[in-house]
């Protein structure tokens, strides 16, 4: 199994028979060079989008169609973008679980938001999710936007993730503490990759609260398109 960063809360999953990109943000980001684009998604089988905010499906729906391959996510969102942009869907919701090859991959809770914005305001794009994500014997949460939650509780009892891909850079989501928080009360990770943080200076910089914090599981520290094999 290969996780590969994107920048900010992107990541090409490349597991079992399928290569999975998740919330990939890559034109406009910060820290994604625009010219390796071509190397991020070639191959990508489906595109799992968490919710509708621009750093997190900016690039989702123009990959789907130009790799013709399905979007994945919360059922009133790509209902949505099927009938808007006429692109593959796979629409879901939480608790449901679809396979996608020899891969399952489950649509948890998580407490955020989700919309689009247009000039009369903003709009309602469906709920904000995170995913488990099972392949090669291991589970993935992907936890998406979100704050600590009790259901996380839940997720540790129904699913025992071994790899915790967690947002952690604050002001929009959970920063360093909380995040290890979440993962040494409810979580028994062996690996956690944190993210959402380090792409502008509105949000936490250093990954080094949460390595403190967690000593029993592996904190690494993502790099743009550099592989993390486990």
């Amino acid at each position: 199994m290969k996780i590969i960063p994107l920048g900010h809360s992107g990541f090409r999953i490349e597991i079992e028979d399928q290569i999975l990109l998740i919330d990939p943000w890559l034109t406009g980001c910060p820290v994604f060079p625009e010219e390796r684009r071509p190397e991020a998604i070639t191959g990508a089988t489906h595109v799992l989008v968490s919710h509708a905010h621009a750093d997190h499906c900016g690039d989702a729906f123009k990959i789907a169609e130009e790799l013709d391959i399905p979007a994945v996510g919360i059922y009133d969102h790509m209902g949505y973008v099927e009938e808007t942009l006429g692109i593959k869907i796979i629409g879901f919701n939480k608790g449901g679980t679809v396979k996608l090859g020899q891969v399952a991959v489950t649509m948890v809770t998580a407490a955020h938001s989700s919309t689009y914005r247009t000039e009369n305001g903003p709009i309602y794009a469906g709920t904000e999710s995170g995913f488990m994500i099972a392949g090669e014997g291991k589970v993935i949460y992907f936890s998406g936007d979100t704050d600590v939650m009790m259901d996380m509780e839940l997720f540790e009892a129904l699913h025992q993730p071994d790899i915790g891909i967690l947002s952690a850079g604050g002001h929009f989501t959970m920063d360093m503490t909380r995040a290890a928080y979440a993962a040494k009360r409810f979580f028994n990770f062996n690996t956690i990759i944190p993210c959402h943080y380090n792409t502008f200076p509105l949000l936490e910089q250093s990954v080094q609260p949460m390595i403190d914090a967690v000593p029993n599981a592996k904190v690494i520290e993502p790099e743009v398109l550099v592989p993390i094999e486990l």
